[in-house]
């Protein structure tokens, strides 16, 4: 079994725990929330395989000394809490300030005719962005595990609700790319994380924070295959209420052959994870050997 299917994909607890977390959040300061989780949840998890990951992480793709990167695993695995408890206080009614960084690329590729890609990672908070992007003239459909806990698919479709966004849930027939191909057909935008493999084991390798690591085509492809307009999208926690999102388009020549063009939108989705990962680099979220040989 691979690396990445080691990881479950799936939000910590069942459905109680679920429901009480949000009905704390609707009562206290979600800061209380974070110091709780940094004390009795954070602690445990640096005994786990993800702590050895991100260590390393840090250490060789650094080059950080032995105490500087347990300190930033520390602080990763609180900033991926703090992600978590943010989900579920959008859950609970409470809302974050969000600035945007190139909204207008979105605004103008929504009034062109064709549809869009766009490319997520898992570093920041990305489902905060479908909770602040509603895009006004395009159905935009997001991606989503399959596996997911029922109460984590009940509480985004009431978010989704009020938007003009839905879920394509990621299935092991692949009967999901039938649908992406659907809804590009139909003008739509997609979303699709871009940074772990799932179903398909079609890969591509490249270089990235200094060593060779092996990202899923299918994202890339499916936008050389039409020859479409694709963005990055990453959303960075910058205090404990703001979060500032990334949109950046990427750049690849439409008139090469296919092969290249998915080659060319690797390296500008690539490049621009680096980028970000210099400005936040504990908010890698990514508890696998990502660089696995």
């Amino acid at each position: 079994m691979s690396a990445e299917k080691q990881w479950e994909g799936t939000t910590y607890g069942n459905g109680l725990m679920h429901r009480w977390l949000i009905g704390m959040l609707r009562r206290i300061d979600v800061r209380f929330i974070y110091v709780f989780a940094y004390i009795f949840v954070v602690p445990p998890c640096l005994f786990r395989p993800g702590f050895k990951f991100i260590y390393r992480f840090f250490r060789e793709r650094f080059g950080e000394s032995p105490v500087k990167a347990f300190w930033h695993t520390y602080l990763n695995h609180c900033l991926f809490a703090q992600a978590v408890i943010d989900k579920f206080s959008m859950y609970a009614g409470r809302r974050f300030d969000v600035e945007m960084e190139g909204h207008d690329h979105i605004r103008h590729l929504t009034l062109q005719e064709s549809g869009f890609v766009l490319l997520s990672s898992h570093m920041g908070n990305y489902e905060i962005a479908g909770y602040s992007i509603e895009p006004e003239n395009k159905h935009l459909n997001a991606i989503v595990f399959f596996g997911e806990k029922a109460s984590i698919m009940e509480n985004r479709n009431r978010m989704f609700a009020r938007t003009n966004i839905g879920m394509i849930p990621i299935r092991e027939d692949m009967s999901h790319l039938f649908e992406i191909d659907h809804a590009l057909s139909d003008g739509e935008i997609v979303s699709i994380p871009a940074d772990r493999i799932w179903g398909s084991q079609k890969v591509l390798k490249t270089a990235f924070l200094g060593k060779e690591a092996r990202f899923p085509m299918g994202p890339f492809s499916v936008a050389a295959m039409r020859g479409l307009d694709v963005l990055a999208v990453n959303v960075m926690k910058v205090s404990s209420k703001r979060y500032r999102i990334y949109i950046t388009p990427l750049e690849y020549d439409k008139e090469v052959p296919r092969k290249l063009q998915t080659e060319q939108l690797l390296h500008a989705y690539v490049t621009e994870l680096e980028r970000l990962l210099r400005l936040y680099p504990t908010q890698w979220y990514n508890y696998f050997d990502f660089w696995k040989e």
